[in-house]
């Protein structure tokens, strides 16, 4: 190893261009800026989605629909979630909204809806915001009770 081939080690040394330091630089003068324009300016920011002054794709896409602000969305629980849950052991004769909440099926300040989907095979007496009606006659079929909150 001698003064004429030393170098520094591999991935130590970023190849960057040294950016106002003179005409020397090649990099000098308007600093890789270009000429006049706001990109040109210290501090500038573009708008997320600014396109030159072209008309933006946010604005271009037609808009459609209507959102309604006051919908009641329920989070869906059906029968056969609730049968595992006795199956598991885990409710023995009434379904609360606390016992949902304590085995990770809805979140503590959801809207509950109990739906029909599967069977129910256990007497029940299940608390819930709302009911469908199959749910609520496969519920009472097995001698249970459909508490609505």
């Amino acid at each position: 190893m001698s003064l004429n081939n030393l170098k520094p080690a591999e991935g130590s040394v970023k190849n960057t261009k040294r950016i106002a330091r003179g005409e020397g630089s090649g990099h000098g003068g308007t600093s890789t800026r270009g000429h006049k324009g706001a990109k040109s300016r210290s501090g500038y920011k573009s708008k997320i989605g600014f396109e030159g002054g072209q008309m933006p794709l946010q604005r271009r896409v037609p808009k459609f629909g209507f959102t309604n602000p006051n919908r009641v969305e329920y989070n869906a629980i059906n029968l056969d979630a609730i049968q595992a849950l006795v199956d598991n052991g885990k409710v023995k004769d009434t379904v609360s909204m606390q016992d949902l909440v304590e085995n990770g099926l809805v979140a503590k300040k959801d809207l509950v809806k109990v739906l029909g989907r599967g069977e129910l095979k256990a007497k029940l007496t299940i608390e819930a915001n709302a009911f469908s009606a199959s749910a609520k006659a496969a519920i009472e079929a097995q001698g249970g009770e459909a508490k609505t909150l």
